[in-house]
């Protein structure tokens, strides 16, 4: 019981003190609050104050850098005009001077048009004074050729015919009688000097020759091994083919294989190839790749030393290892069936004796003589006469300016500017000339015989031609009644320059012109 009355008194007590307690936090948090607002209200104030100041500060530092801005392209604006003023001034006085000038032009102008004028007066009383004189010399002449007239029996136009017809034949005559001994004089000297040095420079050489061929062999122990070079199903021999690019035969030749190539380096390859395969005795598609790359690789070596010995067998020296490399892959070029190599080196052996018998530089003569025919080597995607070619390399690895123009000159593909350019021609042609140094299909040289008669039968005069001696000399039979003896010699020397001219050929064409009369009578 007096818990109960206990707890009826406490719980009273407890929600007075709770209402109390409520009641003075209430009045503590009013006082703060409004404390706050007050504080809230003046830092506003304060930071809207602070911000007016701020962007008038600004508001001025903007006015600041515009003014400067403008002030800065007015300065510009101002030099711009100046510039532009100061162009003009000059624009004027240019002007002003040129006017000037044109009035002292057209002065003078005007001056030279009154003495112009004064000097076609004077030519017209001077050509009416020439066609008065033409006229009284007109007259003077009829009357004089009416009187030769007279007196000889003949027109005019009689006289003058026969006068020009018999000055015609004496010029004609003449002329090619001072020709002929002239041309004489100079074939008989200068073929006498020309064939010593020749001869001598031939003598010297005395270079063996050989056609090359288009196959090579490659010799086996027994038959049994071409089985294996063919392969299952022919994989070796196809391999082989497509390493090499050469066409590998297997006939029924007793132990032999032939290899066909018109590449002389890929038959090389071919054949040093296909030799180690069938001494190593492996013989397989990836060997085959293996051995052919590696013979590549060991020839193409051996071109770069096959150029430096062929340098230095000539005397040659500060060439380029480019040009040298060339120089070798020569051994493995031919034309018309002479090896590019023997051929150059004799040329270049040629021109060095020619050069020393004339007196000139044997050196430069040697390595323009090895590398005329260098143009021949360079890939094929290269297009071009092979002579302007090699002009090109010579410039482009710096080779003397006198053997450039001798490799590009000696088919006259362009003008020959040194006497070596010349040399290298004739030892060229003499190289080429020589009996079995060079092949020629027969359907070249029989187009080469008929151009041949052709060029010699289009004359006046011709009635027929043959060429004989295959094609190194040409034989014209002239109509006895159109071409006299004196014409002949003429003619002759017209249809080598013709030849010359306009056909392609080793060596030289001999011309022989022959006239002969006939007289025919019966015995009855």
């Amino acid at each position: 019981m007096q818990y109960h009355m206990d707890l009826l008194i406490f719980i009273p007590m407890v929600v007075i003190l709770i209402t109390l307690f409520f009641y003075l936090g209430w009045k503590a948090n009013s006082k703060i609050g409004k404390k706050s607002i007050l504080a809230a209200e003046e830092r506003s104030t304060v930071i809207i104050s602070d911000a007016q100041k701020e962007a008038n500060n600004i508001k001025k530092e903007k006015l600041l850098e515009v003014k400067d801005e403008w002030y800065k392209k007015k300065i510009e604006f101002d030099t711009e005009v100046n510039q532009k003023r100061q162009k003009l001034q000059n624009q004027e006085k240019q002007l002003a001077q040129r006017e000037e000038n044109l009035d002292k032009k057209l002065d003078v102008l005007l001056k030279k048009e009154k003495e112009n004028k004064i000097l076609d007066q004077s030519l017209i009383d001077k050509r009416k004074n020439l066609e008065t004189r033409e006229q009284e010399t007109i007259r003077i002449e009829k009357e004089t050729n009416e009187r030769l007239e007279k007196i000889s029996g003949l027109t005019s136009e009689e006289a003058k015919k026969m006068l020009l017809e018999n000055m015609v034949q004496d010029a004609k005559s003449e002329s090619t009688k001072v020709v002929k001994e002239i041309y004489e004089k100079a074939k008989s000297e200068a073929k006498k000097e020309a064939q010593k040095v020749i001869v001598h420079a031939i003598q010297r050489t005395a270079a063996d020759h050989s056609v090359e061929s288009t196959v090579s062999v490659v010799q086996i122990q027994n038959d049994e091994l071409k089985g294996r070079i063919i392969g299952k199903e022919g994989r070796n021999i196809r391999a082989l083919e497509a390493a090499t690019g050469v066409d590998v035969i297997v006939d029924d030749t007793p132990e032999a294989v032939i290899l066909s190539s018109f590449d002389q380096f890929r038959r090389e390859v071919a054949r040093v190839s296909l030799e180690r395969l069938i001494a190593d005795g492996r013989i397989h598609p990836a060997r085959i790749e293996e051995v052919v790359e590696k013979v590549r690789t060991e020839l193409e070596e051996d071109i770069l030393k096959e150029g430096e010995h062929t340098v230095l067998q000539l005397g040659l020296h500060g060439m380029h290892n480019d040009i040298m490399r060339l120089v070798g892959k020569m051994r493995y070029r031919s034309s018309y069936g002479q090896n590019l190599l023997g051929h150059s080196v004799e040329v270049a052996y040629l021109c060095g004796i020619m050069a020393a018998e004339l007196g000139i530089d044997q050196m430069l003569a040697r390595r323009a003589g090895l590398l005329h025919d260098i143009g021949k080597v360079v890939d094929k995607e290269i297009e071009g006469p092979h002579a302007l070619i090699g002009y090109e390399i010579a410039k482009k690895y710096r080779e003397n300016s006198i053997v450039a123009n001798a490799i590009g000159s000696h088919h006259e593909d362009m003008e020959m500017e040194h006497p070596i350019a010349v040399l290298v021609q004739a030892a060229d042609a003499i190289s080429g000339a020589r009996p079995g140094a060079r092949r020629e299909p027969i359907e070249g040289y029989v187009k080469r015989l008929e151009t041949l008669e052709t060029l010699a039968k289009s004359f006046e005069g011709v009635a027929k031609t043959y060429a004989i001696q295959a094609g190194r000399e040409i034989r014209v039979v002239v109509e006895h009644e159109k071409i006299d003896d004196i014409f002949a010699e003429k003619l002759a020397t017209d249809i080598a320059l013709k030849i010359e001219n306009e056909m392609e050929y080793p060596g030289q064409i001999k011309v022989t012109v022959i006239r002969e009369v006939r007289k025919v009578a019966f015995a009855k």
